[in-house]
């Protein structure tokens, strides 16, 4: 599977005007070679050329792991004297020709250090910008890699039931986020979570992106959590909105209204339907209520080895769905200073439609008793 992988990016590389590609520990070189490397103050990089051996620069202290590649890779090692590191990359450039070639990059994940070095090694390349290449290499995904989300899924939707007994008046943002964590790992999630859990709760559920807090919460609160799981290197990533106590009618009409432009978003996943469509059919659901300007963010984005990753669902992107793009479906409504409301669920796009890979109720559920 590894090796078709690869093959498929060689062959995007040769309709892309572009010599190689570089990557550095990540998403994208665990998704081509199947190993974790460390993202550290050692740099690692894989150069990858059509016609050519792979070339991996990297610590000797990592040497090893070149035996466990699934194809043949030329390995160029250095020592901890870093005056000596740049030789290795002068000596993987040249291995495979690519002074005065164009080099593409991954600008979201390669950092300065690794990019000077490989600068060093290639002066008279030209580094463009590959982001289309590899997000093309990982939009769709096969049926191994929906099962791993799957089970991503799973995992978290039983983390949160298993920790929701633990939510009670009185208890902290922060208290809760720990008990979610502890329950992902409990229930089989990997260590490496793919992001720290958002609980928020009252006027802090107002900000979409908050970060658990010491306040405590309270009767009339609504308890927005946003948390997801990872399983097989692939991710999850769901909100649910719960009602802490009594709350006030209008905070109950406005988690009807997401949750109906949730199930908007999700209906209008379709293959060969754009992205804005998506974002759309959620977005008006929200303006017709009255409530559009406090829907303040795209309604999704893709998900796979990353959190957010191609496809966007966004009101002015007209990318095609196809079978195997994964993506969320997230409305939300936020009153400043008040309170606020998300629901999130995790879409693939089949042959004839979309399936939600999460089933966790999406009404309203009192909490804190």
């Amino acid at each position: 599977m590894i090796k078709t992988r690869l093959e498929k990016l060689t062959a995007s590389l040769r309709t892309s005007n572009l010599d190689a590609v570089i990557l550095n520990p990540g998403p994208t070189l665990k998704y081509l070679s199947g190993l974790n490397f460390h993202l550290m103050e050692r740099p690692v990089v894989l150069f990858i050329a059509p016609g050519k051996d792979p070339a991996l620069v990297l610590p000797e202290l990592e040497l090893p792991k070149v035996d466990l590649f699934p194809y043949k890779v030329q390995a160029f090692a250095y020592g901890e004297n870093p005056s000596e590191w740049d030789d290795a990359f002068r000596k993987a450039a040249q291995a495979l020709g690519l002074d005065g070639k164009r080099i593409g990059v991954e600008p979201r994940q390669l950092r300065l250090m690794e990019f000077r070095h490989v600068r060093a090694g290639a002066p008279e390349a030209d580094y463009p910008d590959a982001s289309e290449v590899f997000a093309n290499l990982r939009l769709r995904k096969d049926k191994a890699e929906v099962d791993a989300m799957r089970k991503a899924v799973k995992i978290a939707q039983d983390a949160l039931e298993a920790a929701i007994p633990h939510i009670k008046i009185g208890t902290t943002e922060k208290e809760i986020a720990g008990e979610l964590v502890v329950q992902l790992l409990r229930h089989g999630s990997e260590s490496d979570l793919p992001f720290a859990p958002i609980v928020s709760a009252g006027p802090n559920a107002a900000n979409p992106h908050a970060s658990p807090t010491d306040r405590k919460i309270q009767a009339g609160d609504l308890l927005v959590v946003d948390w997801g799981a990872a399983h097989g290197g692939y991710i999850s990533d769901l909100t649910r909105t719960f009602a802490v106590g009594e709350v006030d009618e209008e905070y109950k009409k406005i988690h009807k209204i997401v949750q109906e432009a949730n199930a908007a978003g999700r209906a209008a996943a379709k293959p060969g339907v754009p992205c804005a469509n998506v974002d759309i059919a959620a977005r008006e659901v929200i303006e017709k209520s009255g409530y559009g300007k406090y829907f303040t963010h795209r309604t999704g984005h893709g998900i796979g080895m990353e959190g957010h990753e191609a496809p966007y669902v966004r009101g002015d992107n007209m990318q095609l769905l196809e079978p195997g793009m994964a993506f969320t479906v997230e409305p939300g409504i936020y009153l400043p200073g008040r309170n606020g409301v998300r629901i999130e669920d995790n879409l693939v796009i089949t042959e004839t439609g979309a399936e939600s890979l999460s089933d966790m109720p999406r009404e309203i559920r009192v909490v804190g008793g």
